[in-house]
């Protein structure tokens, strides 16, 4: 599914410390402090996506001419009531008429919730679906602004051209416990914006955070994750996120990666609001819903998206990952609780691949952080990350304090 997988990355920057441990050629270079070390100051990393993040990101104005509903908005844009997504660019009053407990429209109006694919464009890793939210075919140049405090809250229904925003993309992202819900109300009053949402899916609810809040906290905590940090000098941080010809909004985008977290202050050394920058490209994703509709125009049935999942990353050893619902392509039933069906970016792979990693270092040249403590499990492991931590702690308490957590239990494998 197109979506930010921290475990990607982690795969990827894991085997590069590995390859830097052993002195060969690596996208790191030693850091002043012992044990510790530093991106080569040439790199960085660029974020590519085909479609707008699932969540925040995704709620994006429609306006009444519909053959352009996604042209670019003003900052003006950010002043408003929030407005509601439409999975039918073709036909808004219909959309909104379905949704009317008062229409006589018996039969209420799904939305489709969107799973964009995704691509880290440096070489690092790329994982991509089928896309599940309308993209349009026109494509909207891309401006540099930024939003105001009051725009996190609230979007308004007036853009620059003076053409006026009857509906909103929906993102079938749903409220996390703890957040005011979206008002459900029909027209461009549907959805609340700037706020904490879990993915979108048909089956069991997730635990697993938006794309557009897990990028925002990207932007803060960096995109190496706990256990890498007790060998980084400092995060990771993206330089720029690209995404692909889909309905967009600059302004949008700035409020959910960015805007949200911009207030942040007192974090630790090295830490620090990152502000990459954000653009939109105009190459089209040949496997995205609207593209693949546009191809089987003549063909009956319904689009089906496709439960498998490819991740890759450069690494030495069994690059690509191919799962279906979680497994391993191919994996029985028999078969589950066998080691092979593990997927190579799950937890428990990527701690293997730490322990590998600090197995391959003398305990003399181990950071600080790991020196002279007995830790044994992967949670034990990532709360020894203490600066990593204290900004993640500062990043909850300032913004995101209903982030949905996993269990403790989950993670006390060693």
């Amino acid at each position: 599914m197109h979506r930010p997988i921290q475990n990607e990355e982690e795969r990827y920057l894991l085997h590069q410390l590995y390859l830097a441990s052993l002195k060969e050629e690596s996208i790191f270079v030693p850091a002043s402090q012992r044990g510790l070390w530093k991106l080569r100051p040439d790199l960085s990393f660029v974020f590519f996506s085909s479609h707008t993040p699932c969540g925040d990101a995704s709620i994006i104005p429609m306006l009444e001419f519909e053959d352009q509903p996604c042209c670019p908005v003003s900052r003006d844009w950010a002043n408003d009531p929030p407005m509601e997504v439409s999975s039918n660019p073709e036909a808004p009053e219909k959309k909104r008429k379905g949704e009317d407990p008062n229409s006589s429209v018996s039969k209420r109006m799904k939305p489709e919730p969107e799973t964009p694919a995704r691509e880290v464009t440096n070489g690092a890793t790329c994982h991509q679906s089928s896309d599940k939210q309308e993209s349009i075919q026109t494509t909207p140049t891309v401006s540099s602004s930024t939003l105001t405090a009051e725009g996190l809250t609230s979007v308004t229904t007036v853009v620059p051209s003076g053409a006026r925003a009857v509906d909103v993309y929906r993102t079938g992202a749903k409220c996390v416990p703890g957040e005011a819900g979206d008002s459900r109300k029909p027209g461009t009053a549907y959805h609340q914006v700037g706020i904490l949402r879990v993915k979108p899916g048909r089956g069991d609810r997730t635990c697993s955070m938006s794309c557009s809040d897990k990028l925002a906290r990207w932007n803060v905590l960096g995109c190496q994750g706990a256990l890498l940090m007790h060998f980084l000098e400092e995060p990771i941080y993206l330089s720029a996120v690209v995404i692909g010809k889909c309905p967009y909004s600059q302004e949008v985008m700035q409020r959910a990666l960015i805007g949200r977290c911009r207030h942040i202050s007192a974090l630790p050394k090295a830490f620090r609001v990152q502000e990459p920058e954000i653009q939109q490209s105009d190459l089209p994703f040949e496997q995205s819903r609207h593209a693949v509709q546009a191809r089987r125009a003549d063909s009956p049935g319904r689009l089906v998206p496709c439960g498998a999942a490819i991740s890759w990353s450069a690494v030495s050893e069994q690059p690509l990952d191919v799962t279906a619902n979680g497994f391993p392509q191919g994996t029985t039933k028999k078969a589950i609780d066998n080691l092979q069906a593990r997927s190579r970016i799950s937890k428990v792979d990527l701690f293997r691949a730490f322990q590998k990693l600090l197995s391959s270092i003398s305990e003399d040249k181990w950071p600080d952080s790991l020196r002279g403590q007995k830790l044994e499990t992967y949670l034990e492991y990532k709360e020894a990350a203490s600066t990593y931590q204290e900004a993640w702690l500062e990043l909850r308490r300032q913004a995101f304090r209903a982030w949905i957590r996993n269990p403790p239990d989950y993670h006390q494998f060693k």
